[in-house]
C-alpha cells in the first residue's frame, strides 16, 4: 500500500478502524505551530528567508519585487 497521496490510502483502509487510526496518528501530515515549516510565504510557498514585520509573511526575493506596491522606499 504504497501512495504518495494520504487521502488514496485512507480512502482504502476505512473500513479498518485499528489501521485507519495507526495511519492518521503516524503518517499524516501535521500541523506545524512553530519551526522553520510553520512559516511559509504566502505567495510563493517558500521557507527560506521569510519577513514576518508588519504582517508581510513574504520570503525576502517576493519582498523585493513588491516593495514598491507596498509603499516601501528604497534609500541608497
Amino acid at each position: 500500500m504504497t501512495s504518495s497521496d494520504p487521502k488514496k490510502v485512507l480512502k482504502q483502509i476505512r473500513h479498518k478502524p485499528g489501521k485507519m487510526a495507526k495511519f492518521e496518528k503516524y503518517n499524516l501530515p501535521k500541523d506545524r505551530k512553530y519551526g522553520k515549516r510553520a512559516k511559509r510565504c504566502k505567495i510563493t510557498g517558500n521557507t527560506r528567508g521569510v519577513i514576518h514585520k508588519y504582517g508581510i509573511e513574504m520570503d525576502r526575493k517576493t519582498f523585493r519585487k513588491n516593495a514598491q506596491k507596498l509603499g516601501f522606499k528604497k534609500y541608497s
